[in-house]
């Protein structure tokens, strides 16, 4: 890769206006986010239009400079990273809402947009985007593109990649690619936008997509539940699937180590509720009545303690005991703050074999380190499962760290699940993906960036190993 000439360092100024480069002082004002990495390439580009964008590519393709491009740099596996000698691009500038309409359920954003603000203008046509997660003040609709975000409501929504009905990317050599279709049924040639949906920045640069609406239910109705295992709650969240009065919008599990945490911490307690359940789960119910919803949750505690004769429940009577009881599933951050860069795993596990993958993979893991007590969370609805180690970053060595994947991910494949479910890959997973991806995936994908990103200068070392 070729330095950061003060030639080329002109001409990006020339085309982007002095005022959107940042470097030295400038830089270290900006937040990194997740990793300190993020913006160890110390200089930042923000163009303000695709064309713009679409400018400074052809000039990094001229001059053989790197492009790691930022969202809002919520990502968990060092996607963002940089180094010197590369740039980075932010979308910042690129965050406007160009269309949206309730007839179509439909919206076209810029890729800077974040999640919140695409929440709060869609609801204002009595909308929502189909997908949530807990970074949604700060996670943009490009960034969770390029990842393949999941997030809470995937179970039903599904994930971003059936969310995106068109987008618009710079692709490596500057060339702006369009396919802004905002139609579901679309068999036109090969769906080339799906290239670019979880390829984390290596094929290409997202400017813009077209995001499919849903209506927002008039009512809600949370219910927390203390469960005796993980197919009683794994019941329980069939029987909300089977409402007959609203529609299961959330099913949230947090194991008891977690559960534990962040009550403790947020002082958290209900009249009966428990707090020693091997598992806890949140569900959430969406309809177009208060009385209705309500009723139907009371209907489903009825069922749920048919079953399970030790479960103990909370209703939440108000917004606000609501947003308490989220709280309790959603401060994940609690666990970094007190094991820093504490490793975490993401995995998908089908559900008639989560119970199962579960109990396997802690029994190995205690029988690796008898100090190894995860923290345990997830969307169960889709066999999401967030695997957090209670050991910081530095307290695991390489070889550790490989023994604990090998644990976690060998024979997932087999099982019909993923080791990477809604992360990503980036940089710290990416030898992962070759231990565990079929060779002939990893084959193909190699042969895609060659194809489009020759020079491999769109993230390097994210995805694929260079």
């Amino acid at each position: 890769m070729s330095s950061l000439t003060s030639g080329f360092k002109a001409e990006i100024a020339m085309l982007v206006g002095p005022d959107h480069v940042k470097e030295n002082d400038a830089v270290s004002a900006i937040d990194y986010g997740v990793l300190a990495e993020n913006l160890d390439a110390g200089m930042v580009v923000l163009p303000g239009t695709a064309e713009e964008l679409a400018a400074v590519v052809r000039c990094c393709h001229a001059h053989r400079v790197a492009i790691v491009t930022h969202g809002g740099r919520t990502g968990l596996v060092g996607g963002g990273i940089s180094r010197a000698g590369e740039i980075v691009v932010s979308t910042a500038r690129l965050n406007r809402i160009t269309f949206l309409s309730p007839v179509e359920n439909v919206a076209i954003v810029e890729a800077g947009v974040t999640l919140q603000s695409l929440q709060e203008a869609a609801a204002d046509y009595g909308r929502e985007p189909g997908i949530d997660l807990p970074s949604r003040g700060s996670a943009t609709i490009g960034g969770m593109a390029s990842t393949n975000a999941g997030g809470i409501a995937a179970f039903r929504y599904g994930v971003m990649r059936h969310r995106i009905l068109g987008l618009e990317a710079v692709l490596p050599d500057g060339t702006i690619y369009s396919d802004l279709t905002r139609v579901v049924k679309n068999t036109a040639g090969y769906a080339l936008s799906h290239l670019f949906i979880g390829g984390e920045g290596t094929l290409g640069i997202i400017t813009k997509i077209a995001v499919k609406l849903e209506p927002v239910p008039a009512s809600t109705a949370t219910v927390l539940f203390g469960l005796s295992s993980t197919q009683a709650a794994l019941n329980a969240m069939q029987r909300g699937l089977k409402a007959r009065r609203g529609h299961l919008r959330a099913a949230e599990a947090m194991w008891s180590r977690y559960f534990h945490l962040t009550s403790t911490h947020h002082n958290w307690s209900a009249t009966d509720y428990r707090k020693d359940h091997p598992l806890n789960l949140l569900l959430c119910l969406g309809g177009n009545d208060d009385a209705d919803v309500q009723a139907e949750v009371e209907s489903i505690y009825e069922d749920v303690a048919e079953d399970d004769e030790n479960v103990s429940a909370v209703i939440a009577s108000s917004k606000a005991q609501e947003r308490s009881i989220w709280a309790l599933r959603e401060d994940t951050d609690l666990i970094y703050r007190i094991y820093p860069g504490a490793p975490s795993y993401d995995v998908s596990v089908p559900l008639s074999e989560v119970e199962g993958y579960l109990e396997q993979r802690m029994a190995k893991l205690r029988e690796l380190d008898p100090r190894l007590d995860p923290y345990i969370f997830g969307h169960l609805a889709d066999g999401n499962l967030h695997i957090v180690l209670n050991a910081a970053r530095d307290a695991i060595d390489t070889d550790k760290a490989i023994a604990i994947e090998d644990i976690l991910y060998c024979g997932l494949h087999e099982l019909g699940g993923s080791f990477s479910a809604e992360h990503g890959i980036g940089s710290k997973r990416a030898q992962t993906l070759i231990r565990h991806a079929y060779p002939e995936k990893v084959m193909l994908m190699k042969q895609v960036k060659a194809c489009l990103d020759a020079r491999a200068l769109l993230n390097p070392g994210k995805v694929l190993t260079q």
